[in-house]
């Protein structure tokens, strides 16, 4: 034993370098600083103010608190000094053929630069990275322009990595989709098929900011994904950006969940702004009833007609529509109850917190991130004034029978949209109740968004 301490007391100074080395005060952000970061530490402070400042919305405000805090609280814990590499893991760079995929190598820098024999003092990663690339070209006979290269997590794989492949193969937005068919009724869309005109209406706002993106040099990828923001669904924006632009997850998830959080903020004044007093104080008359029959065939239909000419669309309206089944078809409580709550409370935590987590400063504060808060937020007032301006088309076409404020409901964000319309009519009128009517745009918002992301899967690679 005395031997054991005395070997390890001439170590102990190395111990302690080792231990410094390893807390956030060492966190190295030389790959970013030379891909145009500049702020250091100082923006992974700034990330833990916005964290704070959503943490509290979520809790104070009450804004989307099921999503809003998960994702707030992932975005402060990523960047505490340190924790990004103790959470995902230990960066490196991976060579990969680019005709084939085959890996040619992929380790840390300092491990790469020792295996190929590369002298690492006195030149940038950048410079390191194009000699080992160099080297492996020599090495295999594959041209250094046939080789790519990327900064990805290479070992010591962390618990975030884990979680964050439900995500990367597009796992839990499905699942969330299955959960709310479960608890979504679409009897009211069922009551007035018309609500599904006002749901897609709704969608102007994804295409519209698509084509502002387009114009101010986005990919068209990139530009499809900030254009789903404007569906004003979580779960859906998720699903394409993972698909068509993983590098903007971040700010897309942050941005579409943030404003769904903000519908109550967001929606009104366009609400008042379109719409007159008269219009806003418009009863609408109580709708009929809707038969277990008509509820059961709905999605079974809906999946039939969707997958028949849209099949890129199915990965989500099947989804939706089975837990909607299992919950109209009245032989599976047990399965409606855990798709409606164990379930979908799992996989919302899980995805909130992993979001939020992607948001890590050296990645999200660019440029490029503001472009995508500001077009997040023009899609989504898009959506609105699209829902809101054909309620009022359908208001003159009915005589009146229709109140426009329901089309807001048709961005989707179930419920909270139908209760906005809600609120704002019984200010005009506190015995004007919409809400049952605002649901079918509302549910309507949902099917549509999904089909828009379908759309636009089904596109956008041919364009891309």
């Amino acid at each position: 034993m005395l031997e054991l301490i005395s070997a390890g007391g001439s170590n102990i100074g190395q111990w302690f370098v080792n231990l410094w080395n390893s807390t956030g005060f060492k966190a190295d952000f030389s790959y970013y600083a030379e891909n145009g970061y500049k702020l250091g530490i100082w923006g992974l402070l700034i990330m833990i103010a916005i964290g704070c400042f959503l943490i509290y919305l979520a809790v104070v405000k009450k804004y989307e608190p099921n999503l809003l805090l998960g994702i707030a609280f992932g975005l402060l814990l990523i960047n505490i000094p340190g924790a990004y590499n103790a959470l995902y893991g230990t960066y490196g760079y991976t060579f990969t053929e680019t005709a084939t995929g085959a890996v040619l190598a992929s380790n840390t820098l300092a491990n790469l630069c020792s295996h190929y024999g590369i002298v690492a003092d006195g030149y940038t990663q950048a410079q390191l990275v194009e000699q080992i690339t160099q080297v492996i070209s020599a090495n295999s006979g594959i041209a250094v322009e046939a080789i790519d290269v990327s900064y990805e997590v290479v070992a010591d794989f962390g618990l975030f990595y884990y979680i964050y492949k439900g995500v990367e193969w597009v796992i839990f937005p499905p699942l969330i989709f299955l959960g709310i068919g479960a608890m979504t009724d679409f009897g009211p869309l069922i009551a007035n098929p018309k609500s599904l005109l006002l749901g897609a209406a709704a969608q102007l706002g994804i295409f519209l900011a698509l084509l502002v993106a387009l114009l101010i040099g986005f990919t068209p990828a990139e530009a499809a994904a900030i254009g789903i923001i404007g569906g004003a669904d979580g779960p859906t924006a998720i699903y394409v950006t993972s698909k068509l632009a993983p590098e903007l997850l971040s700010a897309i998830a942050i941005a579409a969940y943030s404003y769904m959080a903000l519908v109550p903020v967001i929606q009104p004044p366009i609400m008042k702004l379109l719409t007159t007093k008269k219009e806003r104080r418009i009863k609408m008359e109580q709708l009929r009833p809707v038969s277990k029959k008509e509820k059961v065939i709905f999605p079974i239909a809906v999946t039939a007609l969707v997958g028949i000419f849209l099949p890129s669309a199915l990965p989500l309206i099947g989804m939706l529509m089975l837990g909607n089944l299992f919950k109209e078809s009245g032989v599976v409580p047990r399965l409606v109850k855990t798709a409606g709550n164990e379930m979908i409370n799992i996989i919302t935590i899980l995805l909130g917190f992993i979001v939020g987590s992607k948001a890590y400063a050296p990645v999200f504060l660019q440029l490029s991130t503001l472009k995508i808060i500001v077009l997040g937020v023009f899609a989504f007032a898009m959506g609105t004034v699209g829902g809101v301006l054909l309620g009022k088309l359908m208001c003159k076409i009915t005589k009146g029978k229709i109140n426009p404020l329901i089309g807001a409901a048709g961005v989707s964000a179930v419920p909270m949209a139908a209760r906005v319309a809600q609120d704002v009519g019984r200010k005009e009128d506190p015995e004007n109740y919409l809400l049952m009517h605002a649901m079918g745009p509302n549910v309507a918002g949902v099917i549509g968004s999904a089909v828009a992301a379908g759309v636009l899967l089904a596109i956008i690679p041919f364009i891309g």
